[in-house]
């Protein structure tokens, strides 16, 4: 069967990168208990990038700098964030651009592949696996929280958000440790070749992509219905084809790119790239619908 069928990654690994996959899901197979200890081959283009002493490399240095750049980019936009002291969702928004901090400092080590053992680059895999489920929750919440069921910023609204996205993070963190660690075997009768996990499939490919599609459908209907406004959607669609341009190049294009390039780049570094130009449009949309002379709606119904 395709490394494609549900719950399989093999085709996925195999085409992000052979021996160092730029997806990090990928890494939590690598060298598993329940595999006998053996990292696998995937067959597809290896990722050379910079070779170092004593026979380790650098696997991708152009992701550790874009997600570098990303850090800085998200703390200042924390700054501006919380200088929008009347802005709905400002509390929110802040959670937000905080879990995209935690996922960009795994990348650095998942993605840009930063030299490690494999048992401290699975662990960073499982918490960067955890980070995208929560966060991606967390920015759902976002959409939600414009249409003030309740008040933002509040500690009931908070407590909800940082809860559940809390509870999202520690179970999904706990299923990628114990798929990569077999810790308890529970997951292990899911580890046949090629790889494959039903659980994290679940999490890793398919529940972010539900948040992802209800907070457009959220935002759009609250700019559209309920601010009657346009400009803020270019900003939203902007925000949308981005992580898809960006989704397209780890998938699709990857590996092109690093057999163009002998191995020394994928698609990986792009994603990197295009998915922080979302993030930033994102907030761009967020500021925009949050301005002053925007019409919010009344308190407890946007439709009062």
């Amino acid at each position: 069967m395709g490394g494609t069928a549900y719950g399989k990654f093999h085709d996925f690994c195999k085409d992000t990168g052979s021996r160092h996959s730029t997806l990090p899901v990928c890494n939590l197979f690598d060298e598993s208990p329940a595999r006998g200890g053996g990292a696998p081959w995937y067959g597809g283009c290896d990722l050379e990038g910079i070779h170092l002493s004593g026979g380790r490399h650098l696997a991708n240095l152009g992701s550790i700098l874009i997600a570098g750049l990303a850090i800085l980019i998200s703390a200042w936009l924390l700054y501006r964030t919380d200088r929008k002291k009347a802005a709905v969702g400002r509390r929110e928004m802040q959670f937000f651009l905080i879990g995209y901090i935690i996922i960009e400092i795994c990348e650095i080590f998942t993605v840009g592949g930063f030299p490690l053992n494999g048992d401290v680059r699975r662990a960073f895999s499982a918490v960067h696996i955890a980070s995208i489920v929560a966060t991606t929750w967390i920015l759902m919440m976002n959409g939600a929280v414009g249409y003030q069921l309740l008040d933002d910023g509040t500690a009931l609204s908070i407590g909800l958000i940082f809860g559940s996205a809390a509870a999202l993070f520690i179970g999904t963190g706990y299923i990628a440790l114990d798929t990569a660690f077999s810790w308890t075997g529970y997951w292990n009768d899911t580890l046949r070749a090629p790889n494959q996990a039903y659980a994290l499939y679940t999490l890793y490919q398919l529940i972010p992509l539900i948040f992802l599609v209800v907070f457009f459908i959220l935002e759009a209907v609250l700019v559209l219905r309920v601010l009657s406004e346009v400009r803020p959607m270019f900003y939203l669609v902007a925000a949308a084809l981005l992580f898809a341009i960006g989704q397209i190049f780890q998938y699709v294009i990857s590996r092109f790119i690093c057999t163009g390039t002998n191995g020394a780049i994928n698609g990986g570094l792009f994603e990197t790239f295009f998915t922080l130009l979302a993030i930033v449009m994102i907030w761009v949309f967020w500021a925009s619908i949050t301005e002053d002379d925007w019409p919010m709606p009344a308190q407890g119904s946007v439709y009062n």
